[in-house]
C-alpha cells in the first residue's frame, strides 16, 4: 500500500553536497504503481545505475554528465513485463544537477542539498510533481503524482545503494 503523498514515513530529509556525486553509482529499485483512472496496481523492481556517460558509451553526453539507466520487472494487469529508462544527470559546480532525457531535452531542476526536493514538469497537458527525499547515505525515495487529461497515476520509488 503506498504512503499518502509527502515525506516517507520514518525518513527525514538526509542533507547531501553533491546531487550526482550521492546519486553515483548502482542502486536496487522498489516502485509500487498505481492508475487511480482504472484502480489498476503494480510493482517494478530493478536497478538503477548512474554513471559517467562517457564511460557508458553515451555519444554526445556533456563532459561530467552521468547516464542513469534503470533496468527490471514492471508488473502490471497480471503480467511481468521488461521495463528500462535512461535519463542524463548533467552535474553543476553548486551541488545541484539538470536532469534530461536520453535525447537531452530537459526534464526537470535536482537539488538534493537539503535532502528534500520537490520538483514540477509539464508534459503536454499533464503534469507531472514529484518529490525527491534523501533518507540516509544509502537510501532515498521518489514519489511522481502525475494528473491530467491522460493520466492519474501515483508511482513511489524506494531506492537502496548496492554494493558492486
Amino acid at each position: 500500500m503506498p504512503h499518502p503523498p509527502g515525506k516517507p514515513p520514518g525518513c527525514r530529509p538526509y542533507r547531501v553536497t553533491d546531487s550526482a556525486g550521492y546519486l553515483a553509482g548502482l542502486w536496487s529499485i522498489k516502485r509500487f504503481v498505481i492508475d487511480r483512472r482504472t484502480e489498476m496496481e503494480g510493482s517494478f523492481r530493478g536497478s538503477a545505475e548512474f554513471r559517467a556517460a562517457d564511460a557508458a558509451g553515451a555519444a554526445g553526453a556533456p563532459e561530467g554528465a552521468l547516464l542513469h539507466r534503470e533496468e527490471g520487472q514492471l508488473i502490471w494487469g497480471g503480467r511481468t513485463y521488461p521495463a528500462t529508462r535512461v535519463l542524463r544527470l548533467l552535474p553543476r559546480p553548486d551541488g545541484t544537477a539538470e536532469v534530461t532525457f536520453a535525447d537531452g531535452r530537459h526534464f526537470h531542476e535536482l537539488d538534493l542539498r537539503s535532502g528534500d526536493w520537490s520538483v514540477v514538469h509539464p508534459c503536454a497537458a499533464d503534469r507531472y510533481e514529484g518529490r525527491f527525499t534523501v533518507c540516509s547515505p544509502d537510501e532515498w525515495h521518489l514519489q511522481w503524482r502525475i494528473t491530467g487529461p491522460a493520466k492519474d497515476q501515483l508511482l513511489q520509488s524506494v531506492y537502496r545503494r548496492r554494493v558492486p
